[in-house]
C-alpha cells in the first residue's frame, strides 16, 4: 500500500468542542495514551485527574507493569500583556481550583492528545507523547497569535499506582538541580527518582505541597480519593508568536526525547493501523485499528529476551489469558500483525502449566497464575483463526498445534483445580470455592457468580477445540485426528442431552451437580458463535432468539436476564456492590462479538441480517466520543441509559467489536 493511500486512510482527529460546557461533562471524558512497555499517562478531558490511576507519567518499572504513577500532573500559568491566566484544572473537595477549564476551547485525541487553550487573541496549544520504549513523558507547548511567557509548575507523586500519597505517611520529598533541571526522590520510600527537565525553561525553585487534590470517581467507587502532591517548583519559559518548548519528565535517567521524531513515528504506526483493516471499513473501524496498539506490550522475564503480551485494559488490568486470545483476532489478525500475534501466542505457550496457559501475569514479578479452566481453550480458538487468517502451516505445525494438543490431554487426563473429562466426555472443573470461568468474582469465601462443575460456554470451547484437531491436522496428513474425530461424537452429543433446556428453548448455563442451573447468561451464545457447534440448526436459532429477547443492549450483552431475581440494574457504589453486579446484570461490550458472529451464522448472511447487524454495532462509533475518548470501555450498565463502568479500554472490547464490523462486512461482500 502507498504511503499517500495509508495516509488517507487515516481518519481526522476526534475533536471534543469544550467552549462553555459544564465541567462535569468534561470530567466524563478520559484520554490515554500508552507506549511499548506498558507505561502511560492519562487524565480527563478538562486535563483534570479524577482518579488515582490518572498522571501524565505512569511507568512501567518491570515491563509492562510495576507500574508507577510518578508525575501525576502540570499546573499551566499564561502571562499575556501583564495579566496571569491559570490554565489548569484540579479538584479539591467540590470545588474546583484553578479553573482552566474556563479558557479550554477544545481537546484532540490525536496521536498526540491535544488541549487547545485560548486567552483573549492568544491561543496556547499543549500536547503530549510517551517515549516510544522508555518510561518518559514530553509536553510540547505552541503559542499563536501572540508572546507570552508560561510557567510550568510539576506535581510529583512517586508511587504504586494503586496507592496515593498523604503528606503524613513518612517521607523525605526532595529534589537536586540537574542539567536542564531537576530530580526529584522520594529518600525514604524505595522507588525511582523523577526527572523534570525543560531545555529553554528557567527553574525556579519554590518546593511545596499541595493537599486534598480530589479524585471524584475513586469516591464514587467507595475508596479513598484524596491526594497530596509535591512539586519543587516551575519552569518559566518565554515564548515569542509561532514558537514551541517542550517540558519532560523520565524515570531513573535522562536522554533526549526528540517530541517531533517519537509524534511522526507514532502517526506513522496508527496510520498503518488504520489503513489495514481495507478500503471498505468506516471511520469506527479504522479508529478501533488504531486503539488496537493501545494494548500490545513487550514483558519481560528473567534471564530472557523480552516477547510479546496483550494487555487487558487500562488503566489498572496487566496480561489475562483469556483477555489476550479472544482479544487477538480482532486486535492482530484483522490489523494484519502477524508477527505479534504469533510472538503473543508463544509468550503464553511457554508459560504453560499441566495444560493451562496463565489466567494472568503477576502484576508485581514474572510469576503467573492460572486458576482459569477456558483461557487455554481459547489459545486453541485463536490459534485456528490465527491459521485461517495467515495460511501459516508451518507455525501451525511448530508452536499451535504441539500447545493444542497439551491442552486437550491434560484436560482429559485431569489437571490442576480437578478440571478433567467426566464419564460423559464433557469437562468438568473447580469447586464451590473457585471461580475457573470468566465470571470470576468472590467476596472473602463467597463466589458470587458459582459456575463450578460443567459450565456451557466452557463445553461449547472444549467440543469446538476436538472439531479443530480433527480437521486442521488432517490437512497435513495426520493420522491423529480420527481420535479427536471420536472424542468430539462423543462429546456434541453429551453436550446437547446434558445442557439443553427445551422448556426455555435455550441453554442451561452451568451443571454444578444434580440439578442445572437454568439462569439465562450469555455464556451459550458461543454454543452458535464457535466454528463448530454441537447444536441442530433450529436449536441455534432458538438460542439466539432468547438471547436476543433477553440479553441484548445496545453496549453488548447483559450477563443475566431482567426476569432473574438476582438481576442487578446499575454497576456502581461500594467495592461489594460493584463485585455483586459485575456478572449479575452488567452489559459487556466483548459479547457482542460472539453474538453477531451467531446471528450472521443463523440467518445466512442475508442483507437484512447484515443491515440488522450494523444498526446494532453504530451505537458503539458514538461510544467512541465517550468515557475513554477513541475506545471502547469495560462494562456497561444493564438497565438504560447503559452508563460505561470499567475500565476505560478493555482490551476484548476493542477487538470484539472490531471482529464484529470486519464480519459484517464480509457478510456484506457475498451478496
Amino acid at each position: 500500500m502507498s504511503d499517500a493511500s495509508v495516509a488517507a486512510a487515516t481518519p481526522p482527529p476526534l475533536v471534543i468542542p469544550c467552549t462553555g460546557l459544564p465541567v462535569g461533562r468534561l470530567l466524563t471524558q478520559e484520554w490515554l495514551l500508552s507506549n511499548s512497555i506498558g507505561a502511560y499517562a492519562s487524565a480527563t478531558v478538562a486535563g483534570c485527574n479524577c482518579r488515582r490511576y490518572h498522571g501524565l507519567l505512569v511507568a512501567a518499572t518491570a515491563p509492562p507493569m510495576g507500574r508507577w504513577a510518578a508525575l501525576a500532573t502540570v499546573m499551566e500559568q499564561l502571562r499575556v500583556g501583564g495579566e496571569t491566566f491559570d490554565l489548569a484544572t484540579n479538584e479539591f473537595a467540590g470545588t474546583f481550583s484553578p479553573r482552566g477549564y474556563e479558557y479550554l476551547v477544545e481537546f484532540r485525541n490525536d496521536a498526540a492528545p491535544t488541549f487547545v487553550y485560548r486567552v483573549g487573541d492568544v491561543e496556547l496549544v499543549k500536547e503530549i507523547v510517551l517515549a516510544e520504549s522508555a518510561n518518559a513523558v514530553a509536553l510540547r507547548y505552541t503559542v499563536r497569535g501572540g508572546g507570552a511567557e508560561l510557567r510550568v509548575w510539576p506535581f510529583a507523586s512517586l508511587r504504586d499506582f494503586h496507592q496515593l500519597r498523604k503528606v503524613h505517611q513518612p517521607h523525605q520529598m526532595t529534589f537536586d538541580g540537574v542539567d536542564n533541571g531537576v530530580r526529584v526522590e522520594d529518600r525514604r520510600r524505595p522507588g525511582p527518582s523523577l526527572y523534570l527537565l525543560g531545555r529553554e525553561a528557567r527553574f525556579s525553585a519554590k518546593p511545596q505541597w499541595w493537599y486534598r487534590f480530589s479524585y471524584r470517581v475513586d469516591i464514587s467507587r467507595g475508596q479513598d480519593g484524596f491526594e497530596d502532591l509535591y512539586t519543587p517548583g516551575c519552569f518559566e519559559y518565554s515564548l515569542r508568536d509561532g514558537e514551541s518548548c517542550q517540558f519532560t519528565g523520565i524515570l531513573d535517567e535522562p536522554f533526549p526525547l526528540g517530541f517531533e521524531t517519537t509524534l511522526q513515528r507514532r502517526r506513522g504506526r496508527l496510520a498503518e493501523l488504520a489503513a489495514s483493516v481495507g478500503p471498505d471499513a468506516d471511520e469506527a473501524t479504522r479508529r478501533l485499528a488504531m486503539a488496537s496498539d493501545t494494548f500490545v506490550a513487550q514483558r519481560s522475564f528473567p534471564e530472557a529476551p523480552p516477547s510479546t503480551t496483550l494487555l487487558a485494559g487500562f488503566p489498572w488490568f496487566a496480561d489475562w489469558g483469556r483477555d489476550a486470545f479472544v482479544a487477538l483476532p480482532g486486535l492482530l489478525l484483522a490489523t494484519k500483525r502477524f508477527d505479534a500475534a504469533r510472538r503473543v501466542f508463544a509468550t503464553f505457550a511457554d508459560h504453560m502449566d499441566g495444560g493451562l496457559i496463565p489466567n494472568r501475569f503477576d502484576d508485581y514479578s514474572t510469576g503467573a497464575h492460572y486458576n482459569s479452566i477456558d483461557a487455554s481453550l481459547w489459545f486453541v480458538i485463536a490459534a485456528e483463526r490465527y491459521l485461517r487468517a495467515t495460511g501459516d502451516t508451518a507455525f501451525w505445525r511448530n508452536v499451535l498445534l504441539p500447545a493444542a494438543e497439551r491442552i486437550l490431554h491434560a484436560y482429559r487426563e485431569g489437571t490442576h483445580f480437578d478440571i478433567h473429562a467426566d464419564a460423559d466426555g464433557l469437562l468438568t472443573g473447580g469447586s464451590q470455592k473457585t471461580q475457573l470461568t470468566w465470571m470470576d468474582v468472590a467476596l472473602g469465601e463467597e463466589v458470587i457468580t458459582p459456575r463450578h462443575g460443567k459450565a456451557v460456554e466452557v463445553n461449547a470451547l472444549w467440543y469446538c477445540a476436538h472439531r479443530i484437531l480433527a480437521e486442521r491436522p488432517a490437512a497435513a496428513g495426520d493420522a491423529r485426528t480420527g481420535q479427536y474425530a471420536e472424542w468430539a461424537d462423543l462429546i456434541g452429543p453429551a453436550f446437547v442431552r446434558a445442557f439443553w433446556n427445551g422448556a426455555a428453548g435455550c441453554l442451561y448455563d452451568c451443571l454444578p451437580g444434580p440439578a442445572p442451573d437454568a439462569s439465562i447468561r450469555p455464556n451459550q451464545i458461543f454454543a452458535v458463535s464457535l466454528p463448530y457447534s454441537p447444536l441442530s440448526d433450529e436449536q441455534q436459532r432458538s438460542v439466539v432468539r432468547v438471547v436476543t429477547e433477553k440479553l441484548l443492549t445496545p453496549m453488548g450483552l447483559r450477563t443475566l436476564s431482567p426476569d432473574d431475581r438476582g438481576y442487578r440494574r446499575k454497576y456502581g457504589g461500594s467495592w461489594e456492590s460493584r463485585d455483586r453486579a459485575y456478572h449479575q446484570g452488567t452489559a459487556w461490550a466483548w459479547l457482542i462479538g460472539p453474538f453477531i458472529e451467531a446471528y450472521l451464522k443463523v440467518e445466512q448472511n442475508r442483507p437484512l441480517a447484515v443491515a440488522q447487524c450494523k444498526g446494532w454495532l453504530s451505537a458503539f462509533d458514538e461510544h467512541l466520543r465517550e468515557a475513554g475518548v477513541g475506545f471502547i470501555s469495560e462494562i456497561f450498565d444493564g438497565d438504560p441509559p447503559h452508563t460505561p463502568r470499567g475500565c476505560i479500554a478493555q482490551a476484548w472490547s476493542v477487538g470484539e467489536v472490531l471482529r464484529a464490523k470486519r464480519l459484517v462486512v464480509e457478510a456484506e461482500d457475498l451478496h
